[in-house]
């Protein structure tokens, strides 16, 4: 294997060692899917740029987590822009389109005053909405009682590229108090398109956020996430769906993420539900901790 260069990020991070870690990989085009997989269960969760090279308009990125590929995630959708802005394009641009195994994301950029790239924020695909589940069943699942969750709102799989479970609960301390009952969850999984969940409460631990949210993602290779555009983009699309904050349109609102894990992320939501089609942006910061190469 020739000489690679890899990046280490945090993403969705305020600050170094926070967010969600990830590496991103340059110049792989001629690697075959199983050496792919070989560097993101040594490295970690990782998004490929197979070329420096745009083709038709974007670069294409694969992404894998330690146990297998993914069509779309949000983090690296994230941290892949970063990294082409600042090490492959070197200068200010508007935008940055990847090109997934899920089709065409288009990534903003947005500027501080020394045109240093200050957050980045992600169109997602339209979101699909899919079955719903009984509060027994989920509660159970997650170690907790049915009366942890809000039952004015549905338990539900919702897509903007990746389905995820959405829980409803009341607080902070039921949210604290959750954490996955394997066997219970296998047996799910098993029946469902979505094999993660989002569990999410109106409380925080920061007073200037507005939701506390966590994601667990086992069939992925990753118990829990720190920080997850991709679950948090369902999130967005579910709120307006129901309208949780009464309102068929969202922006501006900020979720904490992954504080039990000592790996605090904020990220920034938007959707809008227009004539019944909902779209949703998330973003948030990217903040790049170590470079290295892959001998």
């Amino acid at each position: 294997m020739e000489t690679l260069v890899f990046y280490i990020v945090n993403v969705f991070a305020e600050e170094k060692f926070t967010g969600n870690h990830l590496a991103v990989v340059l110049h792989v085009r001629r690697l075959s899917d199983t050496v792919l997989q070989q560097i993101a269960r040594e490295i970690g969760p990782a998004a490929f740029i197979l070329s420096d090279q745009q083709n038709k308009g974007g670069y294409r990125v694969r992404i894998f987590t330690p146990n297998q590929e993914l069509a779309f995630s949000g983090h690296p959708v994230l941290g892949a822009a970063y990294i082409i802005q600042k090490e492959i394009l070197r200068a200010p641009v508007r935008t940055v389109e990847l090109h997934l195994p899920a089709g065409p994301v288009q990534v903003a950029l947005f500027y501080d005053e020394q045109e240093m790239v200050d957050h980045l924020s992600m169109q997602q695909q339209e979101a699909t909405f899919g079955r719903t589940f009984e509060r027994g069943e989920i509660a159970a699942l997650c170690h907790l009682s049915s009366v942890d969750i809000d039952d004015r709102y549905p338990i539900q799989e919702v897509s903007t590229g990746l389905p995820f479970i959405i829980v409803p609960l009341k607080t902070l301390e039921a949210i604290r108090r959750a954490k996955i009952v394997e066997g219970l969850y296998h047996d799910l999984i098993q029946h469902t398109d979505a094999k993660a969940l989002l569990l999410f409460c109106p409380e925080t631990y920061n007073p200037w956020h507005h939701f506390h949210v966590r994601v667990f993602a086992g069939y992925y290779g990753v118990p829990e996430d720190p920080g997850t555009g991709s679950a948090n983009g369902a999130f967005a699309a579910y709120l307006v769906k129901h309208r949780y904050l009464g309102q068929a349109q969202i922006a501006g609102i900020q979720v904490e993420q992954g504080y039990l894990m000592e790996r605090p992320s904020l990220l920034r939501l938007e959707a809008i539900e227009r004539e019944g089609r909902i779209t949703v942006a998330v973003g948030g910061r990217v903040i790049m901790v170590a470079r290295g190469v892959l001998f």
